[in-house]
């Protein structure tokens, strides 16, 4: 299992543990992560599952593709480290990954 720490806006953390292919967003509802409301299910059809990857995990997590960038503007306060949680496959190199959810979601 790869460990993933979600901080919430107020600084609180929360670590779980990710199944392998699964995504983080589906691992943040198995866990009731509050923060990440995911009304599409994961079809990157919207921005309620929106994430900042902390800085030294980006490179690791890997650049959005078009379809994610292009539901990225939906978000609210988007940054460079914006990505939809539901587009990051949990993988063992991602064992330690930390997001932080945003105040709001799109």
């Amino acid at each position: 299992m790869t460990k993933i720490t979600f901080i919430d806006v107020l600084g609180q953390s929360r670590t779980v543990e990710g199944q392998l292919g699964s995504t983080v967003m589906e691992t943040a509802l198995r866990n009731s992560v509050p923060g990440i409301e995911a009304e599409c299910g994961g079809a990157c059809a919207c921005a309620t599952c929106h994430v900042y990857v902390s800085p030294e995990w980006t490179e690791a997590v890997g650049k959005p593709s078009q379809m994610e960038e292009d539901m990225l503007d939906f978000a609210f306060e988007v940054r460079p480290n914006s990505r939809l949680s539901c587009q990051i496959k949990v993988t063992p190199a991602l064992d330690g990954l930390v997001v932080t959810t945003p105040g709001k979601q799109g």
